[in-house]
């Protein structure tokens, strides 16, 4: 007897990350080329002491911690949140408008299960980030991709003439998963006045603004005083204070949406994870310092990737920035294949532009994604020179 199975699930692809860690099993990888793995954009070191010292003290001293909590999260964890985006982006945010999720990837499916079901139409920019894609699919819900040209940058413009009367919502990423580009403050504008023109939501992920190369705020949504009957922000703790497996993430978004984001946690979750979100308070209230060395070393991280691609023949970088590059091979082979062979030809773990870009893309076929928060200069180095010498 085979038990029934929903049969958008069935027809959602594997998750990326997991399929690509299937190509390194059973690998030998010779002691003079180790594995460099550049597949996956998560922090590997542990949280700076203190925080992990906060965290041993919550679980040990703090019988609060083990409860359940409230479904939208810590009252102080979202008080601080509107704090410091109020004066971060010269607008105003209050804690009603804030609530904690585990993670940003349970932010946007909650978000999106109160904007859209199965029939309805969410336009994703190309290359787009796959876990975005395979929450539409699994719910049913038809992605419309908004391709971009070799800038990364879409365009209002462009999206505009992909609007239907069943399209929900706009969503884009900055600094972008997976070109590494960081949207220009008048490119937000113009996709806010859009989406607010035809009555659609604009989701705008900000998972790795802590990483952005800009000074200041990276844009002026927030200072619209109706920022909120068109807007939802998204953020995540994983990347700033290295708490990925504590799944900690925000929306910022008008009450009545978050009334209906209520519903949705409350049955999935109940609530965030206690000791997460302490850990994130703390963070944020203590770490601004470190975390600007963070960004500082991803700053140089970036430099010496896009230097080291200069000096790389053929290959071309189209996107770099937060913790990623991504780039344009030169070979005749598409990328999934590619990447395959660069696992046992260059011991590199890579992912292929197929998995950002719809079934059957051309530029899909000639891109990759190199995931370079957790390689050092010298790393990047090592990456740059065994591409240089792969003959395939």
């Amino acid at each position: 007897m085979t038990l029934p199975l929903n049969p958008a699930f069935a027809a959602t692809e594997p998750p990326p990350v997991m399929e690509a860690r299937r190509w390194i099993e059973g690998v030998a990888f010779p002691a003079d080329r180790p594995l460099i793995n550049v597949s996956q954009a998560a922090p590997v070191d542990s949280p700076p002491l203190g925080l992990r010292q906060a965290l041993a003290d919550a679980a040990l001293n703090d019988p609060q911690a083990h409860l359940y909590g409230p479904v939208l999260g810590l009252p102080a964890l979202r008080e601080e949140i509107a704090r410091q985006w109020s004066a971060t982006y010269g607008g105003s945010v209050t804690p009603a408008q804030v609530a904690i999720t585990q993670g940003c990837n349970q932010a946007f499916c909650t978000v999106m299960a109160t904007l859209a079901g199965p029939g309805d139409e969410v336009i994703l920019t190309t290359p787009w980030y796959f876990n975005h894609k395979m929450w539409l699919d699994m719910a049913s819900v038809t992605t419309v991709p908004l391709e971009t040209d070799e800038t990364l940058i879409p365009s209002a413009e462009a999206a505009a003439g992909l609007i239907t009367d069943r399209t929900r919502a706009i969503v884009l990423v900055s600094p972008n998963n997976p070109g590494g580009v960081e949207y220009p403050a008048e490119t937000l504008s113009a996709f806010r006045d859009l989406a607010r023109a035809r009555g659609l939501a604009l989701i705008v992920d900000e998972t790795y603004r802590d990483f952005d190369s800009r000074t200041g705020a990276p844009h002026d949504l927030f200072q619209d005083p109706d920022w909120a009957d068109t807007l939802i922000q998204l953020y995540s703790f994983s990347k700033a204070y290295r708490l990925t497996g504590h799944r900690v993430g925000a929306v910022v978004a008008s009450t009545q949406r978050l009334a209906e984001v209520e519903k949705f946690l409350d049955t999935v979750a109940i609530c965030p994870s206690q000791l997460g979100q302490i850990g994130a308070l703390w963070g944020m209230r203590n770490l601004g310092q470190w975390l600007a060395g963070e960004r500082d070393e991803i700053l140089a991280r970036r430099k010496a990737m896009t230097e080291g691609f200069q000096s790389l023949p053929g290959w071309k970088l189209l996107g770099c920035g937060a913790y990623f590059a991504y780039v344009e091979h030169p070979f005749d082979i598409a990328s999934d294949a590619l990447c395959k062979r660069l696992v046992t030809e260059a011991s590199l773990l890579m992912l292929p532009g197929t998995m950002f870009q719809p079934e059957g893309s051309a530029a899909g076929k000639r891109q990759i994604r190199i995931a370079f928060a957790n390689v050092d200069a010298k790393g990047i180095a090592e990456v740059i020179r065994r591409l240089k010498a792969f003959r395939p």
